[in-house]
């Protein structure tokens, strides 16, 4: 695999030049004429799917409008609550609500189905579609009856990737879903695209989360593709089956780039024959000359089986290479688990797993979007054939991604050959994804062909003193390991032939119990709540100046969403704001909402005046004195107070709003950080009336505890001033510096607003 290091141009969507000073003569003489790097870059895939849907006359300034949405039952409700509260009266475009991840109906204590029936009375009174739980997962559905060669879909799901299909399609907070059910844009500058190149043929043994992770491994440390767009090219694409570039491509969203697309060819076209939608299919391909802002050039031949270890996608090794060097590698994981664990008194380890130099793991699991599609499915049994998995400890379940894909395991006989093996069959459920199936026990290790393996994704519990951890693996290793009764086995060792039966898809299984709305609204239709649904709370617009107070700080390199709030045992609360909003940061900072509720006590006293402020919270009486003496005329009551987190790179990972709306609820007003992990959680903040302040990490000046006051913080906002003045409350009251970086006006105006509700109720 090789990154290039500058730009380069495709010819022929072939042939890779490089540029630099013989790239303008080497197109000449190609093409007879001089070709700048500005006409290239139009002759992308992603920039023509792009300039297609947007609506602004400037390609360097896009607003968007996508095709069709799609949410799942852990976003879906609070999309809908927003929008309804902003004014919706219909879907302005097909939206699809699927159920796939609160599919469990009674956990922790609230009953989920009441959700589900909000879902269904929604589809009905707004005119979408609702897919039943245990029916697909969110994107499995959409990849067979929602993409369209050359459209764009919007989710409310950080994998909502549908490129290997020509559809571009994006993963963001749910917010930005409620701006376009409002008829509104997406609105963001013109993303870079970064090229990948594909060619060769992967061994037999090697599957599509194998490439998936020698790419992830590659790109995300240095942050070679954030925020862009993959587009993927190159010969070795026709080598590749439509299932495996799916597996490929939906793991595109742990290299952080903000969308991927990919040429198509017959192999697609035959993809959208077998679901009944050949027409939606479109022949996409690079232009003649087209330029790409960097390059990934991937030889499918040389990559091996991989594994990515705890706690991140990009923990990668070769399987064979973590075998050659167990102790050592194992080692090295611990190490850096204690950086992810915060140094944790939970401990934690991975080589008292090693017998007879060899690592044994407890359970395997081949699931969700990434892995339960039915090649993988297969495949795995193929390599299971005449095994069983072991009565010990070791255990796998099999996900298949939809109930077409389950129907034709039954009918082709894959699903008998693996129940055989002891192997257990699961309707479709992303649970193991995020923490809610098949939890492992106490310092267990799960090897899951899934999407992440953060910490707590499998679902342990560090603050309650349970850790257990989860490597990922391709589909045929993890089968290979299972024969092997749970001794890592890359599938490279194996003896397997594969049968490859041809999938057909029975559309009767969604057109027998899938309700599709689409263009029937019904105004008539009773919306239905359950006594978990709650409304948002009244959230305040922006005042002349601001106080806040440090609650929490993380020094972490990277924080994930799952660290701003967990998943797992929340999935129950998704819908009640103030009750979802007591998990915040449990598993990194247990205090975090006790100190945040004390600073929200004098915000609620702001309208009662100073003295009630003071009698709420007794300390703000030195705080308010200490700004006065650098500020007369200091107004308490024009100074909203609230609390803010320092992180030094937070928002990796999901796309759930509630990583912000969760602080907002509680006071939060913004977050410092070094910078913002991914483009989805900076916009969360931005939607919920948060400040997305910037600081560099090497000069942080305050501590947890501390007090900041930012005056005349509303007039900065609308003047559009990049650079904020903020004063420490501490002896001599030292000033800083925080960047708020670009914004557009929406984004401004929102924030004056306090948060995306009041800016379109008002």
């Amino acid at each position: 695999m090789k990154l290039f290091e500058n730009g380069v141009y495709v010819l022929d969507g072939r042939e890779i030049v490089e540029d630099g000073a013989e790239a303008g003569k080497k197109l000449a003489a190609r093409f007879g004429k001089e070709t700048t790097q500005e006409e290239a870059a139009r002759q992308t895939i992603a920039y023509n799917i792009l300039k297609a849907h947007n609506l602004s006359d400037r390609m360097d300034k896009l607003k968007i409008r996508f095709d069709k949405l799609t949410s799942h039952d852990i976003t879906f409700v609070g999309i809908i609550q927003t929008a309804r509260a902003s004014g919706l009266t219909e879907f302005p475009v097909p939206y699809v609500l699927t159920n796939c991840h609160n599919s469990l109906c009674a956990v922790g204590g609230t009953i989920n189905e009441d959700d589900h029936v909000f879902g269904l009375s929604c589809a009905k009174r707004y005119g979408g579609i609702y897919v039943p739980p245990h029916q697909a997962v969110i994107h499995q559905f959409a990849r067979e009856m929602l993409a369209v060669g050359g459209s764009m879909i919007l989710g409310s799901d950080s994998h909502t990737r549908y490129g290997a299909l020509g559809t571009m399609a994006i993963g963001e907070g749910g917010p930005e879903l409620v701006k376009q059910l409002l008829e509104k844009t997406y609105d963001i500058n013109m993303p870079k695209i970064v090229g990948v190149y594909l060619t060769g043929k992967p061994a037999p043994f090697v599957g599509p989360q194998d490439i998936a992770l020698a790419i992830i491994g590659q790109v995300f440390a240095n942050g070679y593709v954030n925020n862009k767009v993959m587009e993927f090219i190159g010969d070795g694409i026709a080598n590749l089956s439509v299932d495996y570039r799916i597996g490929i491509d939906v793991m595109t969203t742990e290299t952080t780039c903000l969308s991927s697309i990919w040429e198509t060819d017959d192999a697609v076209e035959e993809f959208y024959q077998i679901h009944g939608r050949k027409s939606d299919y479109k022949k996409l391909a690079p232009g003649s000359v087209a330029y790409y802002d960097g390059m990934i050039y991937v030889d499918l031949a040389q990559i091996k089986p991989m594994i990515a270890m705890p706690f991140h996608p990009s923990n990668t090794y070769t399987i064979d290479e973590l075998n050659a060097n167990l102790l050592d590698i194992l080692a090295e994981v611990e190490k850096k688990a204690a950086v992810s664990l915060d140094n944790s008194k939970v401990e934690f380890c991975l080589r008292d797993k090693v017998k007879n130099n060899k690592l044994y793991v407890e359970q395997g699991v081949i699931a969700g979007c990434a892995g339960g599609g039915f090649e993988n499915i297969c495949d795995a049994a193929d390599i299971l054939s005449g095994h069983t998995i072991g009565a010990d400890e070791f255990s796998l379940s099999v996900y298949p991604a939809s109930q077409p894909i389950f129907m034709e395991l039954v009918k082709n006989g894959t699903a008998a050959k693996l129940m055989e093996t002891g192997a257990t069959l699961r309707t479709a459920f992303c649970g193991p994804c995020f923490g809610a199936g098949d939890v492992p026990a106490n310092k267990g290790l799960s090897i899951r062909h899934s999407t992440r393996n953060f910490p707590n994704r499998e679902g342990s519990k560090i603050t309650n003193g349970q850790i257990a951890s989860v490597a990922l693996m391709d589909a045929r290793s993890i089968a290979a390991t299972a024969a092997n009764k749970g001794c890592l086995t890359s599938a490279e060792h194996t003896d397997v032939n594969f049968t490859k039966p041809k999938y057909f898809f029975d559309e009767k299984i969604y057109k027998n119990r899938v309700f599709d709305g689409v263009g029937k609204a019904d105004p008539s239709a009773e919306v239905k709540f359950g006594p978990g649904i709650k409304d948002w709370p009244k959230m305040s617009e922006l005042t002349k100046d601001l106080l806040l107070k440090v609650v929490s700080v993380i020094h972490d390199p990277v924080t994930t969403t799952d660290e701003l709030i967990p998943s797992g045992e929340t999935s129950s609360y998704r819908s009640n704001p103030l009750g979802l909003a007591e998990f915040t940061l449990s598993r990194k900072d247990p205090q975090y909402v006790e100190r945040a509720k004390k600073v929200q006590l004098a915000e609620k006293a702001r309208e009662n005046g100073e003295s009630a402020m003071v009698e709420a919270v007794p300390e703000l009486d030195a705080v308010f004195q200490k700004i006065r003496d650098i500020f007369s005329s200091f107004d308490a009551k024009e100074t909203e107070i609230g609390s803010v987190i320092y992180a030094v790179k937070p928002g990796d990972g999901s796309a759930r709003e509630q990583a912000a709306s969760c602080q907002k609820v509680l006071g939060g007003l913004a977050n410092i950080a070094s910078e913002y992990a991914t483009k989805r959680y900076r916009s969360n903040l931005i939607n919920w009336g948060m400040l997305p302040f910037l600081l560099d990490k090497s000069d942080l000046p305050f501590e947890n505890g501390d007090y900041l006051f930012i005056p005349e913080i509303r007039t900065a906002v609308q003047e559009k001033r990049r650079e904020i003045t903020a004063y420490l409350i501490k002896d001599g009251v030292p000033s800083f510096t925080l960047k708020l970086g670009e914004m557009t006006d929406d984004e401004r105006e929102i924030i004056l607003k306090g948060c995306l509700i009041n800016y379109y109720r008002n």
